[in-house]
């Protein structure tokens, strides 16, 4: 009995376990009913103390057999330059662990964290650990220029004076997703992880590339990674609001195999979504309209694809072209 902004006191099923798209024209309540119910409901159920106040509903069932929900949206992986897929990912910390094994780095006492660009020891102390310096110019926008000290390579001399495979710590972060996968081949604990970063699509990023750089495509598909490499408990509910929004079709085919990927693994992947390429090939349909606003807010039709262009609905008829 849903009934939040314009929806209609409406029932629906979502099953588990499967890929369920919600699709609907603009306006028609697919997010007040997913965002605005589903999602606070569970995350007060699994967070007792959380301060999301689900909209008005009757009951939920079933919501035992879920003990995570994870919103994959576009917003960046992080608002700082010091954040990159290496640090999101926590493909850095086996790396670390791995330089300061070295022998050299245990005759001359270096930990981990000597070989982190966020503390101090290891990192330059006159950019910080950024590799740049900002100029505050008065009236135009902060010019960032590489650091005079280091080069713009964040690390002080000592601590790039210790290799692995004739590589410093400065020469891995440089490297692309494809070059540090061949590299790390014989490491299981870093491989695997950049397997999945390989497996989403993301061979060409530089692992030490500033979160601030990447497209929202490629921040959307570092947290899909970051999920696939997670042991997978199969009672996990991804939510993904409009994912392929700016998307190329080769993307979207990309993102495509990654979710089913995650359904595979037992979890449940809820999509809200207008691309016909993702609703033909969705398990379970949900149609919310007929229209938007106050003329919306009704439960149109719900199965199959297939169900869905024999009813010749709004997106049954245009699935129909596609099937």
């Amino acid at each position: 009995g849903a009934s939040f902004n314009n929806l209609n006191n409406i029932d629906c099923e979502i099953p588990l376990g499967i890929f369920v798209a919600v699709a609907g024209v603009s306006g028609s309540g697919k997010s007040s009913l997913i965002d605005g119910i589903l999602k606070k409901a569970l995350n007060c159920h699994l967070n007792p103390g959380s301060k999301d106040e689900p909209g008005p509903y009757k009951k939920i069932s079933g919501l035992e057999n879920i003990d995570r929900v994870i919103k994959i949206d576009q917003a960046p992986i992080g608002r700082t330059p010091r954040s990159n897929p290496a640090t999101y990912t926590k493909v850095l910390d086996p790396i670390r662990d791995l330089f300061a094994l070295m022998p050299e780095a245990k005759a001359r006492g270096y930990k981990k964290g000597r070989f982190s660009f966020n503390v101090k020891g290891g990192r330059c102390e006159d950019c910080q650990g950024a590799g740049l310096k900002t100029i505050e110019m008065q009236f135009l926008s902060d010019v960032q220029i590489p650091c005079d000290t280091c080069g713009g390579k964040r690390f002080n001399a000592e601590t790039l004076q210790i290799f692995y495979k004739n590589r410093t710590i400065h020469d891995v972060l440089e490297m692309t997703v494809t070059e540090a996968e061949e590299f790390f081949s014989a490491l299981p604990k870093i491989h695997i992880i950049l397997q999945t970063l390989l497996d989403v699509g993301l061979g060409y990023v530089k692992l030490g590339q500033p979160s601030t750089t990447l497209s929202g495509g490629e921040a959307q598909r570092v947290k899909i990674s970051s999920e696939l490499k997670k042991i997978a408990t199969g009672n996990t509910l991804y939510i993904l609001d409009e994912p392929t929004t700016g998307l190329h079709f080769k993307d979207i085919r990309l993102l495509l195999s990654c979710l089913n990927r995650l359904v595979d693994q037992g979890n449940t992947v809820l999509v809200i979504e207008h691309n016909l390429d993702v609703l033909k090939v969705a398990d379970h349909l949900i149609e919310l309209g007929p229209g938007g606003g106050k003329y919306g807010g009704e439960l149109v039709c719900e199965g199959t694809p297939e169900n869905l262009s024999e009813q010749m609905t709004l997106t049954g008829k245009f699935l129909k072209t596609v099937l």
